[in-house]
């Protein structure tokens, strides 16, 4: 039975301000440049340029203004609601025909597939051929080698494509792949995709050694149990070293050595969104804002509203329908203006709370200097949210004399030493590292060695916190770490 009843509840809801600025604080400075670049593009009332100090008078559009001389009525309620206008309403077929359409060049290399497939149309292959060998490279991965099994992909290609073949064909085309480059592309396993690498050398004693050690030997070799590769080979250190160096000259991932997409290389530019200043230990922070343009709403659109508010003649339907348009853009620039401003004052609080509390290790440059210090820390100064805090720290990165950090470098936890001072886990970690590279690499300390160790130094941890500060350091075990 059905029953109609009214309810009382209370919700919090973001305005779509608040919603862009939330999302403003989380991308890089990078992101950010392309990010304004859009909405220029998008939005016709927003415009490079120093906002001029009228432009910041918010112009209300009076509902009995619209509506005057006219009975019908233009629901403004629905034009502030959250949800936007959807592009088609705002979409003309206007487009003539002879209208060209040219699209700026933009330079980008070949991906490794496709370097791959260029190499497949160098071969005199029949079209059944080629389609197998096309649809074993679409099952290399990006590090190059071949995760399915031939017979798998046989009856897969039925399926797809409906090429009836055999699992010698398919095998035929796995060993054509292999012969491209680079060395090592189409293996099944990492001890397959070594052979490959040295099957194209030019063969001498080291290098049959090498493939001996990895045909007959591959696990003792990868468990670093070399004792048991010379006992198993009568061979002695320095023969065994040679062939390891021979080893460890290949490349266990072939499709990553791969660099011929520009692209992706220029994706991993880092960007610094902040620069310290150092003068005489006087820091100063700023945001780097190079690229980054003055930003204000277009006055030609703030004049049309003008115009429309002050002639109350020939106010047809139409003009009202292009005010209310006008209106949202103007409204979506000044949203997207405030949103920037406040980002940057937001961005600029909390780095300077952060290198006021690190300001030992911003003058000295040494971990040693870096204090305990986590996102509550740096909320309860600025008096902001962790959440935001988080956003803020995320992604982000500052350049000093010393060096580009990402922002989270310089959160790490706390433990007390044996003389009651809390000192920083990042303290720990880097005495770690400096007795690992300095240890006996015939006999790498232990995880129990590295407790004694750091006891004698004043801090006393389990073993397997140092186990779990070796593998953050991504330090292997000491057993992975002996060398010949």
């Amino acid at each position: 039975m059905l029953k109609q009843h009214l309810q009382q509840k209370l919700q919090q809801k973001l305005s779509p301000a608040q919603i862009q600025v939330i999302k403003m604080l989380e991308v890089p400075t990078l992101e950010l440049e392309e990010r304004i670049r859009q909405e220029l593009e998008e939005n016709p009332a927003l415009e490079e340029g120093v906002e001029v100090e009228n432009d910041s008078d918010e112009i209300e559009l009076d509902q009995n203004q619209i509506d005057e001389g006219n009975n019908e009525v233009i629901d403004l309620d629905g034009y502030m609601s959250d949800d936007d206008i959807p592009d088609y309403k705002l979409k003309t077929n206007n487009n003539s025909k002879e209208d060209k359409h040219e699209e700026i060049p933009f330079a980008a290399g070949m991906t490794f597939h496709e370097y791959l497939i260029e190499q497949v149309n160098l071969l005199l292959l029949n079209e059944k051929d080629r389609l197998l060998t096309e649809y074993v490279i679409g099952n290399i991965d990006d590090e190059g080698y071949l995760r399915r099994t031939a017979e798998a992909m046989v009856d897969d290609i039925v399926f797809q494509s409906g090429i009836q073949t055999s699992d010698q064909e398919m095998e035929k085309s796995i060993l054509l792949v292999r012969q491209f480059d680079p060395p090592g592309v189409g293996a099944f396993s990492l001890q397959e995709c070594l052979l490959l690498q040295l099957e194209r050398k030019s063969p001498n004693a080291i290098i049959l050694l090498a493939k001996n050690i990895l045909e007959h030997y591959f696990e003792e070799f990868s468990r670093k149990h070399y004792d048991k590769v010379i006992k198993g080979l009568e061979i002695d250190d320095e023969m065994l070293k040679k062939a390891i160096s021979e080893i460890t000259k290949l490349n266990p991932k072939p499709g990553n050595a791969w660099s011929g997409n520009i692209l992706e290389k220029s994706m991993t530019t880092i960007v610094p969104d902040f620069i310290l200043e150092n003068d005489e230990d006087q820091l100063t922070v700023h945001l780097n804002n190079s690229n980054i343009p003055e930003l204000r709403v277009n006055s030609i659109y703030n004049d049309m509203f003008q115009d429309y508010t002050g002639n109350k003649q020939n106010q047809h339907r139409e003009m009202k329908d292009a005010v209310l348009f006008v209106k949202q853009k103007i409204d979506s620039a000044r949203w997207f203006i405030d949103a920037i401003k406040q980002r940057h004052q937001t961005l600029l609080n909390t780095m300077i709370a952060i290198v006021e509390y690190q300001h030992a290790f911003f003058i000295e440059g040494d971990d040693t200097y870096l204090k305990p210090m986590i996102l509550k820390d740096i909320a309860d100064i600025t008096g902001l949210d962790i959440s935001t805090i988080s956003r803020v720290s995320n992604s982000k990165y500052i350049q000093t004399e010393f060096g580009v950090f990402p922002v989270k470098y310089f959160f790490s936890e706390s433990m007390t030493n044996d003389s009651g001072e809390e000192v920083s886990t990042r303290e720990i970690k880097q005495i770690l590292q400096e007795f690992i590279d300095k240890e006996d690499k015939k006999n790498p300390m232990t995880d129990e060695a590295l407790i004694e160790v750091l006891k004698t130094k004043g801090y006393i941890i389990a073993r397997r916190t140092a186990a779990k500060y070796r593998e953050q350091l991504n330090i292997p075990v000491a057993r992975m770490r002996k060398e010949i």
